[in-house]
């Protein structure tokens, strides 16, 4: 007779789950001799904690569309998921995580490992359900899929090791309360009110400087986002989590926004009279246009989110694609190019600016900008890129060009330490063939990156290849991002009681393991560093000996933030380096006003 935890797997196959993140515990013990028993499908993943589990689930997620699935044990095991469902929450991206409980016999005893996992995972879910009968599992696990489809959120199911072990009903006794679902559920066509549709239109057409903001809700759209920015002379500028809507080397793509954006970007924002937002609910305020110096227009698939960024004139809740599409034919293609042309010199001037910042090198020590520049060149067609959260992801968004049929993805609005390892480990097995390269400040790496080296090692035959698997770590041995934020917004010093970290030799962890590792403390050798790990079909840790002075400089620098970071630096332990490398890197910026210097 099947068990409920082999109906549990199949289900989830008819669901079309081949993979499933994890870490196992007795709180399972029934769903692992499930997996042993379904021969790899779906197969189970072995990571080396359960965080790993939901931030690869949630990656999985960003980067197939699909629903990612992750599982742990009951009680510790179910407590390390929630900082990668919480990932997966604030990114609206669908994951199912199925958890184990204690026996039904013992709950509300205080027994081992024996947690209220229903209020554990109220808030990260959209759906949390216990399976406290064999017959209910068929309807829980349909519904979990549904909702995390579409709410593009988290589903929770937790199965008692008890029930996991009993006699599978996957077609209930037809009774009262008995509930007989199916596996299936399509996208909807989300299409605005035709009124509201024309209100933005007309808002878009007596603007004479569009400014355009996409996120990864504009994903699907890229064919209307470029046809409407060509149709309004816009720039369009991209969130983080949205850098592959559009490809870097269309001349009118500002790049990135707020403070780990361009310049461009800023000086669209700040010389628009009119915003259109698209798929997007980027936060901070002062990186958009004033309150009242630009008309709005926003389209958001979810109506909770539109118009809480920025006032808008109109707001279409509809499909990012559809409603595009439904707005073309009511836009006007406006005559007088300038401020497309505006953008256009903007974008290139930043490129140019961003290529010199890079050039710069202090001291024979590697400056961390180049590194991203040497590689942006050389990145190959169709390849995947994640990265951590740290002052390392600056210069990815930066320095990094993605073009047409590469993908990029992080933690958007978590922010969390931690995922980019995990992001690129799922986009390797959900795509072998692809090359993957991830950026990871040293930090991250200590905190849980080199762990998951051991994961890529216990799957080695399927996550080596002729495709590149890097992770290139930037070794400053400082929290760097913390260290300037502390300078910066709270106008402390640098501490390095909190700020040190130590140096760990990673590329030689690497060897250790059996992957290959690569040093670099050259600046003079970065491109052929690059060279060496693109070439090689054993994964690569690829360790760069960076320059822990060079400040992420933001577009412009808010009167209050230059203000702390000037009282910081008089009490920095490297005020000396920051001073000195900042006056040089800013200096740079009007390098291009100097007599001589004409436009690149």
């Amino acid at each position: 007779m099947t068990q409920v935890a082999d109906y549990v797997l199949q289900r989830l196959t008819e669901w079309g789950v081949n993979r499933v993140y994890g870490y196992p515990g007795d709180g399972i013990n029934g769903l692992l001799g499930a997996f042993d028993r379904a021969d790899g499908n779906p197969e189970f993943i072995q990571v080396r904690h359960e965080e790993m589990a939901a931030f690869m689930a949630c990656a999985h997620a960003k980067f197939t569309g699909e629903v990612g699935v992750c599982t742990a044990t009951s009680g510790p095991g179910a407590v390390h998921l929630l900082n990668g469902l919480y990932d997966a929450k604030l990114d609206h991206q669908p994951v199912v995580a199925v958890v184990g409980q204690q026996k039904r016999l013992s709950l509300g005893a205080h027994y081992q490992q024996e947690i209220p996992l229903d209020r554990l995972f109220a808030d990260v879910s959209e759906f949390c359900q216990m399976v406290v009968h064999p017959g209910q599992a068929r309807h829980v696990i349909d519904r979990a899929f549904k909702t995390a489809l579409t709410t593009r959120g988290v589903a929770t199911v937790i199965i008692p090791s008890d029930v996991q072990g009993e006699d599978a009903q996957p077609s209930p006794p037809k009774m009262h309360g008995s509930v007989f679902s199916s596996v299936g559920w399509s996208r909807p066509r989300a299409l605005p009110d035709p009124d509201e549709l024309r209100r933005a239109a007309d808002v878009l057409n007596e603007g004479s400087k569009v400014a355009m903001l996409v996120g990864q809700g504009a994903a699907k759209a890229q064919a209307e986002v470029v046809e409407v920015a060509e149709l309004l002379g816009a720039g369009v500028a991209k969130a983080l989590l949205g850098r592959e809507v559009l490809p870097d080397d269309l001349p009118f793509v500002t790049g990135p926004i707020g403070l780990l954006g361009s310049k461009a970007s800023d000086n669209m924002m700040q010389g628009c009279d009119t915003l259109l937002m698209v798929g997007t609910s980027f936060p901070y305020s002062e990186w958009l246009p004033d309150e009242g110096q630009a008309r709005g227009v926003e389209i958001d698939i979810d109506g909770r989110m539109i118009g809480i960024r920025y006032p808008m004139d109109a707001h279409l809740v509809g499909d990012a694609k559809e409603t595009l599409r439904a707005l073309v034919p009511l836009l006007r293609r406006k005559d007088d190019r300038s401020w497309r042309e505006k953008i256009e010199k903007d974008v290139r001037e930043w490129d140019d600016l961003c290529d010199r910042w890079a050039s710069q090198h202090f001291g024979g020590r590697i400056n961390p900008q180049a590194v991203a520049a040497e590689l942006s060149p050389r990145l190959p067609d169709g390849c995947i890129l994640t990265a951590d959260s740290g002052s390392g992801t600056n210069w990815w968004a930066r320095h990094l060009k993605l073009r047409q049929g590469m993908q990029a993805s992080l933690s958007g609005t978590l922010a969390t330490m931690g995922p980019g390892t995990p992001y690129a480990i799922a986009a390797r097995f959900a795509y072998p063939d692809r090359p993957v390269i991830a950026f990871v400040g040293d930090g991250a790496f200590q905190m849980n990156g080199m762990n998951e080296m051991i994961t890529v090692k216990r799957y080695l035959d399927r996550l080596a290849g002729s495709a590149p698997f890097i992770f290139c770590v930037f070794n400053n041995q400082d929290l760097n991002q913390v260290t300037w934020e502390q300078r910066a917004m709270a106008g402390d010093p640098k501490y390095p009681g909190s700020q040190f970290i130590p140096d760990v030799p990673y590329a030689a962890y690497a060897q250790l393991i059996g992957l290959k590792g690569i040093v670099c403390d050259n600046p003079k050798k970065i491109g052929e560093a690059w060279d060496e790990a693109l070439a090689s079909d054993v994964p690569v840790v690829l360790e760069f000996k960076v320059d822990q002075e060079i400040a992420p400089i933001p577009p412009h620098i808010m009167k209050a933030q230059g203000k702390k970071a000037a009282k910081a630096v008089l009490h920095d332990p490297e005020k000396a380096g920051i001073t000195g490398k900042g006056i040089r890197q800013k200096l740079t910026e009007y390098a291009e006003h100097l007599p001589g210097r004409g436009e690149k």
